[in-house]
C-alpha cells in the first residue's frame, strides 16, 4: 500500500492508494499533516511507500516522520518520468502539473490529453499521443478572481463563489458572479474548442476542487475526475519505486 501526500497552496491532501485504486483521501490544514498521517499508519499498517509533493514551503519534520516509518519518495527535480518532457523551463514547472501530466500517460495512453485543473489557480496541461508533455496555460482561479475585485477596487465586496445562469446582471453581486462564472467557463470552453481544432480526438479531463461546480456548466464533454491528481502522485510513486 502507498500513502500519498499532496501538500498544496491552501491545505495537505493525503490519500492511501493499494494496487492503484484509491481507499482513502482526507483534506487537512497543513498544521493537522503530521496527526493524519500517524492515523492512517495506525490504520492502514500495510502502507510501505510514500510520496511527498509540495508546491511551496513545508515542515521538514513531517518529512522526516514519514521517513522513519516507510520507504519515502520526495517529488523533486531528480525524479524519473516515462513520458518525454518537452517543457523549456523544467526548473519552474510545478510538481502539481507534474503529477496531473502522468496520470493522463498512465490512465489515457495513446491519447491527446489536455487536463484542466480548477483549483487556486487553473492549469492546463497537454500531453500528446506521442507521449510528450508539452506544456499548457495557467491563469487564476476562481476564488482568485473574486478576491482580486474586492482587494483591487474600493467598493466591490468579497463574495464566495455561486451558481448563476444570469448573464446580464442586474445588481453589482449578479454582475460579479456573471463576469466570474462565465469568465471562467468561456475560458476553460474557449481553451478546449482551441485544442480541438488541431487535435480532433482530445480527451479533456477536469479536476481540482471546484471540477465539480463547473463540470455541469461547460458546453464541452469531459471528464470529471477529483483525485487525478493523487492518482499521477501514486503512479510516480510506482515508476520510481520499480526494480
Amino acid at each position: 500500500m502507498n500513502l500519498i501526500v499532496d501538500f498544496g497552496n491552501t491545505s495537505a491532501k493525503v490519500a492511501v492508494f493499494s494496487n492503484n485504486i484509491m481507499v482513502e483521501k482526507n483534506t487537512v490544514a497543513h498544521t493537522k499533516l503530521a496527526s493524519i498521517c500517524e492515523t492512517l499508519f495506525k490504520s492502514y499498517p500495510a502502507i510501505k511507500k510514500a510520496l511527498f509533493a509540495s508546491v511551496g514551503n513545508h515542515d521538514t519534520k513531517v518529512l522526516e516522520k514519514i521517513g522513519s516509518k516507510v520507504s519515502l519518495v520526495v517529488l523533486d527535480r531528480q525524479i524519473d518520468f516515462p513520458f518525454k518532457n518537452r517543457y523549456k523551463t523544467k526548473d519552474t514547472l510545478g510538481a502539481d502539473r507534474l503529477a496531473l501530466a502522468m496520470a493522463a500517460y498512465c490512465n489515457y495512453p495513446n491519447t491527446d490529453t489536455l487536463v484542466i485543473d480548477a483549483g487556486t489557480c487553473i492549469t492546463y496541461d497537454f500531453v500528446n499521443h506521442n507521449g510528450e508533455y508539452l506544456g499548457g496555460a495557467i491563469s487564476p482561479g476562481l476564488d482568485m478572481r473574486y478576491k482580486a475585485l474586492n482587494v483591487f477596487t474600493a467598493k466591490l465586496p468579497y463574495l464566495e463563489p455561486e451558481f448563476t445562469d444570469i448573464r446580464i446582471g442586474d445588481t453589482t453581486k449578479a454582475s460579479i458572479h456573471s463576469g466570474v462564472i462565465f469568465g471562467v467557463l468561456d475560458e476553460i470552453d474557449g481553451a478546449i474548442g482551441a485544442y480541438k481544432v488541431k487535435y480532433p480526438d482530445l480527451t479533456v479531463i477536469l479536476t481540482g476542487g471546484n471540477s465539480n461546480f463547473l463540470s455541469k456548466q461547460l458546453k464541452n464533454s469531459i471528464f470529471a475526475n477529483s483525485n487525478f491528481l493523487l492518482e499521477g502522485l501514486n503512479h510516480i510513486l510506482e515508476f520510481n519505486s520499480q526494480g
